[in-house]
């Protein structure tokens, strides 16, 4: 576990740590070297700050593309520490904010409380403990995880988003009015403000455990409703192994969980409408036939007139139509004909590429390529005529921050999966929701 750190909180020293960061980087990269030094800062000074800071540094230690390739290695090594556990707060700080929020002294809310934390994370802290099972009942107490918030996150995460605002208006006068700067922005505050809301998260720990309810393969945490509040989340302790050792399991098991981790991110787009924007390889826990899926503080509901045309594309694929694919592309994004729009339907239909073939083998350079591409076609919508260009809607900022996590994720697996049979297995329930208008 990592060291205490007081999380600063003001705008303008959270600002200032983040400039040093970039401008040590930059320094790393124009002296060809491996970045190594410069890693090790950026990973300190992001732990430090955790919030949004922590969260760019997450990215960069699994999204294959984001670091050049030359300090590529150095960076993922330096990053993965700030994956596995940012900073904690101290233990103190923590049995203060349980008390006040639960109104109650930790010892009687309790039965034992582990003071050292399990995980840290950007938000907030995951400590082991037990509670007492309910009354009249014989069992033992119930283990159970109990995440905690950061003591002063409010303040930091607003600091950041204040910051973000500054990174639109050097956004605007870069790429002008054209792309949808300020209803990004918007959307990126809103979600890492609900990220702030443990009650929200556990309405939706119960909406997604609704929404695959029945398959044995995905597992959900119980959400402990009398101690949990808008800071604190209790819910059931569950028990497996990390992503990391999930990644040296024997193919038939990672091709399982690869397959089963695509069910889960697809069966909630096409069937629920609803996807968890945070593949974060820390969210997932391991077991002989099952996958735990831990966070639920990013979720982005799907408008249901994008889904209809989402599933005609998977459909598409599935069928290997790529006239229709390219159709219901071009309805989904509004899209003027021309130049940027052969090449956004170029680029999507290679995002789909594990749909068209059965089964598929997800690599990391493929990842990467795709984040190479996707600098390429901003470059492209810069330069074509008004009568040519469409802004990409601000909805698809998370979509495609879960795309490139989420393929990073399944890289690491390193299988062939067929992803196309799994969305076969349930689209019967994709054609029930759309037989009743949904």
């Amino acid at each position: 576990m990592t060291e205490e750190r007081k999380l600063p909180e003001g705008r303008l020293g959270r600002l200032a740590r983040l400039a040093g960061v970039g401008l040590r980087t930059g320094v790393s990269m124009i002296g060809d070297s491996d970045g190594a030094a410069a890693a090790k800062h950026a990973a300190e000074v992001l732990g430090t700050l955790r919030g949004l800071a922590a969260k760019v540094g997450q990215m960069a230690s699994y999204v294959d593309g984001v670091v050049p390739e030359g300090q590529r290695a150095a960076y993922e090594t330096a990053m993965k520490g700030l994956r596995a556990a940012t900073p904690t707060s101290s233990f103190p700080e923590i049995q203060r904010s349980i008390e006040e929020e639960l109104r109650a002294p930790l010892d009687r809310l309790f039965v034992r409380f582990d003071e050292v934390p399990i995980a840290s994370a950007s938000i907030g802290q995951v400590h082991r403990a037990w509670i007492a099972p309910p009354e009249g009942a014989r069992d033992e107490p119930l283990e159970v995880a109990v995440k905690v918030q950061h003591p002063g996150i409010v303040k930091a995460i607003d600091a950041d988003l204040a910051n973000a605002g500054m990174l639109q208006v050097v956004l605007g006068s870069v790429a002008g009015k054209r792309f949808k700067t300020k209803e990004q922005l918007a959307m990126v505050r809103q979600r890492f403000r609900e990220e702030l809301d443990y009650a929200l998260e556990a309405e939706r720990l119960r909406m997604f455990a609704r929404f695959h309810e029945g398959d044995e393969t995905i597992r959900i945490p119980v959400v402990h409703d009398h101690r949990s509040t808008g800071r604190v989340l209790t819910t059931e302790f569950m028990h497996g192994t990390s992503f990391d050792e999930a990644c040296g399991a024997d193919v038939r098991e990672r091709t399982f969980f690869a397959e089963t981790m695509w069910r889960f991110v697809y069966k909630g787009n096409l069937v629920h409408c609803h996807f968890n924007a945070d593949p974060h390889p820390g969210n997932y826990l391991f077991r002989d036939g099952a996958v735990v899926f831990l966070d639920f503080g990013c979720v982005q509901p799907i408008p249901l007139a994008n889904i209809r045309l989402a599933r005609v594309m998977h459909a598409a694929a599935q069928a290997r139509d790529e006239r229709a694919f390219a159709d219901g592309f071009a309805r989904l994004l509004n899209a003027k004909p021309g130049a940027l729009l052969d090449i956004a339907v170029a680029y999507t239909r290679t995002c789909f590429e594990p749909l068209w073939h059965r089964p598929y083998h997800l690599t990391r350079a493929f990842v990467a390529a795709l984040v190479e591409r996707t600098k390429e076609m901003a470059l492209a919508a810069r330069k074509v005529d008004e009568d040519e260009f469409f802004a990409m809607p601000e909805e698809m900022l998370f979509m495609n921050r879960l795309q490139f996590g989420f393929y990073s994720v399944l890289a690491r697996l390193d299988v062939e999966a067929d992803y196309s049979g799994v969305e076969r297995g349930f689209w019967p329930a994709v054609d029930a929701m759309a037989s009743t208008g949904r």
